[in-house]
């Protein structure tokens, strides 16, 4: 039995109108079996979705990506310059390091007592560049007056 065809008669026993056909629900359970099957191939494992989906978690907390983009731009800092840049707390600023450099976001380097932070490789450069492109386009899609696709 289809969803749909469930849905009637869910709604049949209720005494309530079977619904109309949604929209958001196909008659046919596959229309293109040569695309689906190309692109099931082509996805990563779930894994690796998983994995891409934590990196974004732990990005979305707006002071780590603060951390992250200040680390980008200036290549290389104490925690104390960190700090002052990002103008959050030296302890807060130590624990949300500590979160990313766990994950391989960031890495140290240490000179005598100081410990100096970097962004771990050039894909942290790229995907904070990319993200921050699309975020700035996204404002100007909705800043620019009759752009129908923004917010009113």
């Amino acid at each position: 039995m289809t969803a749909l065809e469930q849905d009637r008669k869910d709604a049949k026993t209720a005494g309530a109108p079977a619904p109309a056909h949604p929209p958001e629900l196909c008659e046919v359970t596959l229309v293109h079996a040569d695309l689906v099957a190309e692109l099931r191939d082509r996805l990563p494992e779930p894994h690796e979705t998983e994995a891409v989906a934590s990196l974004f978690k732990l990005l979305s907390d707006s002071g780590r990506c603060r951390l992250v983009m200040t680390l980008v731009e200036a290549g290389e800092l104490c925690v104390c310059d960190l700090a002052a840049v990002a103008g959050m707390s030296q302890s807060n600023v130590s624990h949300h390091l500590g979160v990313l450099r766990a994950r391989g976001v960031v890495r140290t380097r240490r000179e005598g007592k100081m410990v100096y932070y970097s962004p771990d490789d050039e894909h942290v450069r790229l995907l904070l560049d990319l993200a921050h492109r699309h975020a700035r386009h996204g404002v100007s899609r909705e800043e620019a007056p009759g752009d129908a696709g923004g917010a009113s």
